[in-house]
């Protein structure tokens, strides 16, 4: 039996594509044999061969526009849309310290983005009867933790709904839509943080790490995943091999999310 993902000559765009989870599946799906369009706010003066850097915020309907323009324009269609990009910068201090401008903030990073994304690329993968689309959730959107990230979990909430709603729509036209739900990642972000709360506890990393798996109520896997493993689960979701994968979300989250 062959593992050859049959990825080899496909296109790509990856939002959020040149840190953590984005640039793990930007090389993943590079040494898949793809082209892809990843972008970011800011992207590196050089790219890999097959990978093409679009500087963009999508943070603005039309930066959204113009990242899918360019990306049909470079690439000449788009089999695969993984919506990385998302987030949070909200402070402390549960929801009273959640402004209007906080709510909208979280709401356009994790909700909004995908959905500009999607409508200015759908209809190209439409006309053609194929394509994929992944929208990266977050176990939040069903362990959210209030002090901090009551805004990012409802976002990604409204993410899930609008993906499965997706889903239904575009799957009957050939239009793969999956969702995956990570947990805590151990990307350069999640670094800093952890170190930050060892330093305020005055431990180590180690101890910080386990300050953010405490305050998820645990990871029985006993650690956070890594980029690369989110990579590896969306490169394989958004192959052929998982031609019959639609409308369902996929939890890696090191079994955080407890089930009755």
């Amino acid at each position: 039996m062959s593992f050859d993902l049959e990825l080899s000559g496909r296109t790509a765009l990856v939002t959020g594509g040149t840190k953590g989870v984005g640039a793990a599946l930007v090389e993943s799906l590079r040494n898949a044999g793809m082209t892809v369009v990843a972008t970011a706010r800011s992207v590196p003066d050089s790219a890999p061969d097959r990978v093409i850097y679009l500087a963009a915020d999508l943070m603005t309907a039309e930066g959204c526009q113009a990242v899918a323009k360019a990306a049909l324009e470079r690439l000449g269609g788009i089999d695969v849309i993984v919506n990385v990009l998302g987030g949070s910068s909200a402070p402390g201090g549960g929801f009273a310290a959640l402004t209007d401008a906080e709510w909208d903030t979280a709401i356009t990073q994790n909700l909004m983005a995908a959905v500009r994304i999607d409508r200015a690329l759908l209809p190209s993968m439409i006309k053609r009867g194929s394509g994929v689309v992944i929208h990266v959730t977050s176990i939040q959107h069903e362990l959210p933790l209030p002090e901090s990230t009551t805004a990012y979990a409802a976002a990604k909430a409204a993410l899930s709904t609008y993906s499965k709603s997706l889903s239904k729509e575009v799957s009957p036209k050939g239009i793969r839509v999956v969702r995956v739900s990570p947990g805590w990642i151990e990307t350069e972000a999640a670094v800093r943080a952890a170190q930050r709360l060892a330093d305020h506890a005055g431990t180590d990393y180690e101890g910080g790490k386990k300050i953010i798996m405490d305050s998820l109520g645990g990871i029985p896997l006993g650690r956070p995943a890594q980029p690369q493993e989110v990579s590896d689960l969306i490169t394989f979701l958004v192959s052929p091999r998982a031609a019959s994968i639609t409308g369902a979300e996929y939890v890696i989250d090191g079994g955080t999310v407890p089930t009755a």
